[in-house]
């Protein structure tokens, strides 16, 4: 009884120019948002307090310092040296930390001296965290049009 091995499968289909479908084309890297809206903020738009900005831009961006806050405190229990590096970041993230927030404040058509509402015990960050969690408004208002929703 001789056996034959089966066929070798037939090739796969070409793929379209749009890389759609399954298989056969380059299929896109996905992009890091907490990277992306990291450097966004802080390289992009370091102090800019005019403008809009999205809930994705300001909690990503505030992700981002949580988990790098996190990491230094690791390295600081490691080894106590790390307090200076924890200390320079701190200092570098402040401006673009504080226009970030403008800007959002900006997006839910609030003035940025709303910020100043943070520095009321407990009801204050409460307070501010409803504002940045609040979806910005649809239309252009006196600070530009909206990132989510604009032309």
């Amino acid at each position: 009884m001789s056996s034959t091995p089966p066929p070798p499968p037939p090739p796969p289909p070409p793929s379209d120019a749009s890389g759609g479908g399954y298989g056969g084309g380059v299929q896109p890297t996905l992009e890091n948002p907490l990277i992306n809206y990291w450097k966004k903020v802080v390289l992009e738009n370091y102090a800019n307090f005019e403008g809009r900005a999205r809930r994705a831009e300001f909690w990503w961006y505030a992700l981002a310092n949580i988990i790098i806050g996190i990491v230094f405190n690791i390295l600081i229990a490691i080894s106590g040296i790390f307090w200076v590096l924890d200390i320079i970041y701190g200092l570098a993230v402040l401006i673009p930390g504080i226009a970030v927030g403008i800007r959002r404040l900006h997006d839910t058509d609030k003035s940025g001296w709303w910020l100043l509402i943070g520095l009321v015990p407990f009801v204050g960050i409460i307070v501010l965290i409803v504002f940045f969690a609040t979806e910005g408004s649809r239309p252009a208002n006196q600070w530009g049009q909206s990132p989510k929703f604009g032309a």
